[in-house]
């Protein structure tokens, strides 16, 4: 078996699944957000259960549209502490967590070979440690609330093995959107797509992240890496020691792939994914000359640490082209305070960029930087649909941090290589 089928045969408590399977899966997390999380309660109150099958494996983070921006969502946020309260689950409010998909991690939930599932697509990213997640809808999340299981088809697997060592500004994100343009949007619909090689091998934990949670743009129903030593020292110090079982979570080496794709990456240069589908990938030698209004350098794609310092080696001592905008949002308030530490939220506000609690801000086009009709805004986030950011007539770029840093300073997407010029 592959990693995943492993990880889904543990669920469903047999000893071997196959892709294509329908399994009764034991859930270990289940988590919902401010947008998702009211739909969930309301789909749980209808199915007549008093109590959530377990009280310490639901999550509620709230992460969107923080703090609220209008009495209604006042009224949302509300509601759900109003349920954390009646059902004793743990909620991460306002200043307190961070992007639900950072938070997960951070705060311990996510440990190699779980099966957690989340009211949100982008669930995906906790592959990067090994586990199985996958995003689902509010009312399979209620359906979780109230029993702890999920049916789940096994799905068939699709191999990236990735080799070779970045060049400089190449990043896990210019990576991840190649990847997508090479097999599209829907390359890899309700596929585990494994990541391996000596490129994710050697790859940080936080590139690990970037590269997982964009799976689901490819159509993938997870993305993982097998964990090893790196994983192990980001969750030592966060999870017991019972619970960081590496070993066992790797796939047999004569376990069935779909397909495998190989890719080098010492050639690869910084990508850039164009309006308006994820897919509509261009090296950024190929882009041309697009004008911008708004860079945004966050969400739960690249948001975290390492991230912030890329971008702040970058605008060091520089400053934000006068008519655009610069925003640097982070993942959480654990990498807000370690910004904090390091001195770039004062590098980056002596730049004239605005620097906010960790949000998901404008990624959503929900709360905090929206773009009017005509404007351009290029990207860290993960997604750059018609309308994704504000008006259904602005263009959205996506980006890496360092890509996204260099066009602030200069009012175009620009490869950051040639500042050095």
């Amino acid at each position: 078996m592959n990693i995943s089928e492993k990880i889904l045969a543990k669920a469903s408590s047999k000893p071997v699944v196959q892709a294509g399977e329908i399994v009764d899966a034991n859930v270990d997390y289940v988590m919902v957000h401010d947008l998702t999380g009211p739909l969930a309660i309301e789909a749980f109150k209808k199915i007549g259960v008093s109590k959530v099958w377990d009280n310490k494996k639901v999550v509620i983070i709230l992460d969107h549209q923080i703090p609220a921006e209008s009495v209604k969502m006042a009224e949302l946020h509300k509601m759900l502490h109003k349920f954390a309260k009646e059902q004793a689950i743990r909620l991460y409010d306002v200043g307190e967590g961070g992007i639900c998909h950072q938070v997960m991690p951070e705060k311990g939930y996510v440990t190699p070979g779980a099966l957690i599932v989340g009211a949100d697509s982008h669930t995906c990213t906790y592959g990067a440690f090994g586990s199985f997640s996958t995003g689902i809808g509010s009312t399979e999340a209620a359906a979780v609330f109230a029993t702890g299981k999920l049916w789940m088809k096994v799905p068939e697997a699709i191999k990236f093995n990735v080799n070779g060592t970045f060049p400089k500004y190449t990043t896990p994100k210019d990576l991840v959107l190649y990847m997508i343009g090479k097999v599209g949007v829907d390359g890899a619909i309700y596929k585990s797509v494994e990541f391996t090689g000596q490129t994710m091998r050697e790859m940080s934990i936080a590139g690990r992240m970037t590269v997982c949670n964009m799976a689901v743009e490819m159509g993938a129903k997870n993305g993982i890496v097998e964990p090893d030593e790196t994983t192990r020292k980001f969750l030592e110090s966060r999870v017991p020691s019972n619970k960081l079982s590496i070993e066992q979570w790797k796939s047999d080496a004569d376990a069935k792939y779909e397909k495998a794709v190989e890719i080098d990456v010492s050639d690869l240069e910084p990508q850039v994914a164009c309006p308006s589908s994820v897919d509509n990938v261009k090296p950024i030698s190929k882009v041309g000359d697009v004008k911008i209004n708004q860079a945004f350098i966050g969400s739960c794609t690249n948001g975290r640490i390492e991230d912030l310092r890329a971008a702040a080696q970058i605008v060091k001592g520089k400053k934000v082209k006068t008519g655009g905008r610069a925003l640097v949002i982070p993942a959480s308030q654990e990498v807000f305070a370690q910004a904090i530490k390091e001195g770039l939220v004062e590098i980056f506000t002596e730049a004239g960029a605005l620097m906010c609690g960790a949000t998901c801000g404008p990624c959503l086009g929900g709360h905090i930087g929206l773009l009017a009709s005509g404007e351009v805004c290029v990207s860290t986030s993960n997604r750059n649909f018609i309308g994704r950011m504000g008006s259904p007539e602005a263009n959205v770029y996506l980006a890496s941090p360092a890509v996204v840093a260099a066009s602030a300073l200069t009012g175009k997407i620009t490869d950051p290589s040639k500042l050095e010029a």
